[in-house]
């Protein structure tokens, strides 16, 4: 199996005198530590306004950790389309790849929080549409080195990308999805999943197993592994994971609940986001605190062994090819973080690379797109 850390900048103690260039500084730490460590792969997650997330441009990030680092893989996990031009999307990606010898691994979405929407002056109800457009000029042009779409959101006209692709982005791509109708658009588009815990495991692994149907029906090939994301609280005492996972993984939790406004209603009323208003509906009836213990209970927490058993079980549900975990959220000093980090990559971390098969992305065949093996 794959394996993958994720650095995800949260400031909710911002308001108590701590900077948001403090955070950096800690995160940063665990993310360069990450190759040292035996991690594949390092991601980040774009997100915009707010200290949920603060990282607006994930491409400059893993710019970055690519020149700091020699070997691990770059992920964006993940840049949200309706919020970027597809066009420097496409450059930006290239231009990543370029640079880093062809480490990226090309995570997208289509984006949730009305705050971020609103911030870039965008309709949150035109996003799926939005979303579908740039994935498909952008994918396409990936492939064929230039960028060309006449949709009803994006108008490009024929423009190259250069630096040019130099390999192909197929099955090194995976798109984000949390609802049953976005994993149908993913096998369309012919890309992987990134499973995002936010239902019950036996829930996605259905919906995992409708996007395997439909992908090979629709490409006559198998569908990509899935790469499953996941909140570790490592610990070699039990009690000690679970108090440090009900003060920190349900702290992100909230957070969550605070960035998309989980507790409103405003997406019974938005297009394309039905799923969410159901999941309102389940945070009434369970409340803030239920829905926290609900979400605990998804992740990835308790002494290494327990650790290694529970991603154990979701790779048996799912038969994920990756898991990247993310060590530090919600506030957490640094000396939680890097222990935390730590302790998973040595007795975790070397388990995990026993389990299942690799990705495909790590299997190096032809590699080049195809218009680069028109010219020879």
């Amino acid at each position: 199996m794959h394996v993958g850390m994720a650095a995800i900048f949260q400031n909710p103690d911002r308001d108590n005198g701590h900077s948001d260039y403090a955070v950096y500084q800690k995160d940063m730490k665990l993310a360069l530590m990450a190759e040292s460590q035996g991690f594949d792969s390092v991601w980040g997650i774009e997100h915009h306004f707010t200290d949920y997330t603060m990282m607006p441009d994930v491409v400059d990030f893993l710019s970055f950790v690519g020149g700091a680092c020699r070997k691990v893989k770059l992920g964006t996990m993940v840049v949200v389309l309706p919020w970027n031009d597809p066009m420097r999307v496409a450059e930006k990606m290239s231009m990543l790849d370029c640079m880093s010898d062809g480490r990226a691994i090309f995570g997208i979405g289509r984006g949730l929080a009305r705050v971020e929407f609103e911030g870039f002056r965008l309709n949150m109800g035109d996003s799926r549409e939005r979303f579908v457009e740039s994935a498909e000029m952008v994918l396409q042009g990936l492939e064929q080195g230039y960028c060309e779409y006449d949709g009803k959101h994006i108008k490009q006209p024929r423009a190259r990308i250069r630096p040019e692709p130099f390999k192909s982005f197929k099955n090194r791509t995976y798109a984000a999805a949390v609802s049953a109708e976005s994993s149908q658009i993913m096998a369309k588009l012919g890309i992987g999943i990134l499973v995002i815990p936010q239902k019950p495991w036996e829930v996605h692994a259905q919906e995992l197993k409708d996007y395997n149907d439909l992908f090979l029906q629709m490409h006559g090939r198998a569908a990509p592994n899935p790469i499953v994301a996941g909140w570790v609280m490592c610990d070699k005492d039990a009690g000690r994971a679970e108090e440090l996972a009900r003060q920190y993984i349900a702290g992100y939790w909230r957070s969550v609940v605070k960035h998309y406004e989980m507790n409103s209603n405003h997406f019974a009323s938005t297009k394309g986001y039905e799923y969410y208003s159901r999941l309102n509906e389940t945070i009434e009836q369970m409340g803030i605190d239920g829905m926290a213990q609900f979400f605990m209970d998804l992740q990835i927490w308790g002494t290494p062994e327990q650790c290694l058993e529970k991603i154990k079980d979701i790779h048996s549900r799912t038969d994920c090819c990756g898991f990247t975990g993310v060590f530090s959220y919600a506030g957490m000093p640094l000396e939680i973080g890097r222990a935390n980090q730590s302790l998973f990559a040595k007795e975790v971390l070397p388990e995990l690379k026993k389990l299942g098969q690799r990705p495909a992305f790590e299997v190096e065949e032809d590699a080049a797109p195809a218009f680069l093996r028109a010219v020879g």
